[in-house]
């Protein structure tokens, strides 16, 4: 009877963890598991060179790679921790950009298969084309002979 009981425990803490937001925005946000995920290896690093048999205070003084593993495990913790306050990213959808892209894609589309608005929008930047027949007002010189040729 007791291991049932601690068992329906367990499971009901388990259940409450997975809908915790926080647990929830963990699964859902890439971004947030890359920082954790370098900050995790860069505090390992850090603590990796402070541990390796010098003396504690000169690594902290002077060892610049624990300096910059430190730093970077900070930033990352500070982006993960900010992500965590902010809640889960909204993402917009459609937009002003969506929309005027979709408004350039369909006016070419469209010149591009009608000939009549294709002409409008010609005549529309570069002003309507004169029509004009041309005919000439000189006569043609006579064919000459070549050097290869003879006339009759």
């Amino acid at each position: 009877m007791a291991s049932s009981k601690k068992a329906a425990k367990a499971q009901s803490a388990a259940q409450d963890a997975w809908e915790s937001p926080y647990v929830q925005r963990l699964m859902q946000d890439e971004e947030l598991r890359d920082n954790l995920k370098v900050a995790l290896e860069s505090a390992r690093s850090a603590y990796g060179r402070l541990s390796n048999g010098k003396a504690p205070t000169k690594v902290l003084v002077d060892d610049k790679r624990f300096q910059k593993d430190v730093k970077k495990a900070g930033e990352a913790l500070s982006a993960a921790g900010t992500a965590l306050r902010e809640g889960p990213k909204r993402q917009r959808k459609g937009g002003v950009g969506k929309l005027l892209l979709l408004g350039i894609v369909g006016g070419a589309v469209a010149l591009a298969v009608s000939e009549d608005l294709r002409n409008k929008a010609l005549d529309a930047l570069f002003g309507k084309e004169e029509e004009f027949d041309y005919t000439s007002t000189t006569t043609a010189p006579p064919p000459t002979a070549t050097a290869g040729t003879t006339t009759s």
